[in-house]
């Protein structure tokens, strides 16, 4: 089974590879296919859950989707991503969130949308067993506040996205996601942490990479700019599905191939 430390002495040597996962079928694929870490992400709730965005998901949500992603996963580290004002208000209630993800729910370690706000945080949970790994640049838990552009365009916006990334490691994070920023600030932020950077939409210079399974797989209405689908599985199910009504609907399935008859019922009709 991957492990946080086999995470960290990948750095630079091996590329690392993350998918987001929802539900047990999908982790034992990625975990068949050698994904590294299956992420739980909050993403759940505009890749499958039907919001909008991000922010309505729950803690309960994320709870059970983690549960089932590692009985899904033998192999994979699994991190569940801790939504929106789960953490970082009140401290016991975000040990007592994100310790909820490990002891109850089989994860290895949490993800947290980082702030100056979660660096001690961080170190806290470090403290207590719970890994965790950072995530900066774009963090769509601020939707309202940056929208979804791309973060760290100026030298202002970069320097403290550096700043966030070297606090994190520092308090203790063993991993750190860099979204939607310029590759060239990513590389830079590589080059400055010891522990393995994550990216997505944040050039090749990152120690792996990351991507929504629904972009992955091709299975969403659209992709982004960033991501790429290796796969047409939206089409393929939509052909099914049309294949099924067509079936149903002429008599043709179910087929006597289907079905079972009793001969002790024969007395009976």
């Amino acid at each position: 089974m991957t492990t946080v430390r086999d995470l960290q002495e990948m750095a630079g040597e091996d590329p690392i590879t993350m998918l987001t996962a929802y539900d047990a079928l999908t982790a034992t694929l990625a975990d068949e296919a050698g994904i590294d870490v299956l992420l739980v992400g909050d993403s759940m709730g505009n890749a499958v859950l039907g919001y909008d965005d991000t922010l309505p998901v729950t803690v309960d949500e994320v709870a059970s989707r983690t549960g089932a992603v590692a009985r899904g996963a033998d192999d994979a580290l699994v991190v569940a991503d801790m939504p929106f004002l789960s953490f970082g208000t009140d401290r016991p209630e975000s040990v007592e969130n994100c310790g909820r993800m490990l002891k109850e729910e089989g994860a290895n370690a949490v993800k947290i949308e980082s702030g100056p706000h979660t660096v001690e945080l961080t170190e806290h949970l470090t403290d207590l067993g719970i890994p965790v790994m950072a995530h900066v640049g774009l963090t769509p838990q601020s939707v309202n506040q940056t929208g979804y552009t791309q973060q760290g365009a100026d030298r202002e916006e970069a320097e403290a996205i550096v700043e966030l990334a070297r606090d994190h490691e520092a308090a203790g994070a063993f991993a750190c996601v860099l979204e939607h920023i310029p590759s060239n600030l990513a590389a830079h932020i590589t080059e400055e942490l010891d522990i393995p950077t994550i990216g997505i939409g944040a050039g090749e210079s990152c120690d792996g990479q990351v991507l929504v399974v629904t972009d992955a797989v091709g299975l969403g209405d659209g992709t982004p700019p960033f991501a790429e689908a290796f796969g047409n599985v939206r089409e393929e199910m939509s052909a099914a599905m049309e294949s099924y009504v067509d079936a149903v609907e002429d008599g043709s399935f179910p087929a006597d191939e289907h079905s079972h008859v009793s001969e002790e019922l024969d007395d009976l009709y």
